[in-house]
């Protein structure tokens, strides 16, 4: 089997995902767009080479339905050689598009592949797509479905973790993003967007409150606690854990990821493809996995998968250099670090979604090219980036600098 190579990686800011958001203007298909403009440009790519363009989109629907990446390869003026598909694995989505993209060229089925992700949240807003697991009582019953957040507040109850243990890592991670942006370690993946007249749109990701500290996360209220009480969503978490007597809600908007629009876009292809094409590679994916994990805990997912790819890929935690875990809720990474006794000096080192926000689609491309940037900063060999996922599940990839 062929190995998949990592070229580049490119990403847009993060904007707030509110009609006042910087990026609220430019349609999800521009800023798709956009990121394969930069990998066409920054890479002097021959986009008739192009064997396909996957993308992540959580909420393929209105104008961003209809196969987005193909919509927005032709706003960006590809080759009409290259195709498009888009797929939905909720908030691995993107780094989902990188591992099938890598499953493609890994068969010899493709040779140069884009793979990436986009959401503009506050244009197509959060569940706009609806489903059947949390709108058909018939799938919601037998999948234990409660939301999310009731799920980020188990964990931290079943695992011990307080209102101040979340609230900590919230803060640490508005430090470390503000810090990360300070010293420029964004600055070789992330582009500005201009409008039409060349002007900066966003240059820098704008839901960040460097300012956070922990007397004014104090000040905010659970926000979980009404759906929990009122909505029967303790109950049902209680029913199936019942080594928790009462479900202790501890997290808000504060310490918990960020609505924003962006888009995220990662140039792979085998060794071949990037010598044609005089690229050189950066690293080379080495494994990849998904899982299944239990839906009423439902973010635990990344611990799962992360055994079962190590496990997978013969490689022990200490063969991983880096961390990269999305901070969907501040317990998820709290109980990754714990069942896996990760020092935070491992993961997450530039911040995270509690900071600088969570474009369901996209993120796992931003994670994966944010911890490849940082391997070569720190002039480190091996990153595992992982994702919590919506119904339980989890995703996980190990990629090895070359």
């Amino acid at each position: 089997m062929a190995e998949a190579y990592v070229y580049d990686a490119v990403r847009t800011p993060r904007g707030r995902g509110k009609k006042d958001g910087s990026l609220h203007e430019v349609p999800a298909v521009r800023l798709g767009a956009k990121v394969l403009e930069a990998i066409r440009d920054r890479n002097g790519l021959d986009t008739g080479t192009v064997d396909d363009i996957i993308f992540g989109c959580v909420d393929p629907v209105g104008e961003a339905g209809s196969v987005i990446p193909r919509a927005a390869a032709f706003e960006a003026g590809y080759d009409t050689k290259a195709p498009g598909m888009q797929i939905s694995r909720f908030c691995a989505s993107g780094l989902d598009a990188i591992n099938f993209g890598a499953a493609k060229i890994a068969q010899g089925a493709d040779e140069i592949v884009i793979a990436g992700g986009v959401e503009s949240m506050s244009r197509v807003g959060m569940g706009a797509s609806g489903g059947a697991w949390f709108m058909d009582p018939s799938v919601g019953l037998p999948g234990w479905f409660v939301p999310q957040g009731i799920s980020a507040d188990l964990i931290a109850t079943k695992y011990g973790f307080s209102r101040d243990d979340v609230d900590a890592y919230a803060v640490e991670s508005q430090k470390r993003a503000a810090n990360a942006w300070g010293e420029g370690r964004f600055k070789n993946s992330v582009i500005s967007i201009k409008d039409q007249n060349g002007l900066t749109i966003l240059d820098h990701d704008e839901h960040m409150r460097p300012s956070t500290d922990m007397q004014s996360l104090a000040a905010l209220n659970p926000s979980f606690v009404m759906p929990g009480e009122m909505g029967g969503f303790d109950a049902v978490a209680v029913q199936k854990h019942p080594e928790v007597e009462e479900v202790n809600h501890v997290h808000h908007a504060g310490n918990s990821s960020g609505i924003v629009d962006g888009a995220a876009a990662v140039l792979l292809g085998s060794k071949k493809a990037g010598k044609s094409l005089d690229l050189k590679p950066r690293a080379r994916i080495r494994a990849f996995a998904n899982i299944g994990s239990e839906p009423v805990l439902m973010l635990t997912g990344p611990v799962d998968v992360t055994e079962k790819l190590l496990k997978r890929a013969r490689m022990k935690l200490s063969d991983i250099d880096l961390f990269e875990l999305n901070e969907a809720f501040a317990s998820v990474v709290l109980r990754y670090m714990q069942a896996f006794d990760i020092s935070h000096d491992r993961i997450n080192v530039n911040g995270g979604a509690i900071a600088m926000g969570h474009p369901l689609g996209a993120t796992g491309a931003m994670i994966f090219g944010t911890v490849l940037d940082e391997l070569e900063r720190r002039d480190l060999n091996t990153a595992l980036v992982t994702l919590c996922i919506g119904a339980g599940m989890g995703t996980a990839t190990i990629i090895e600098r070359v």
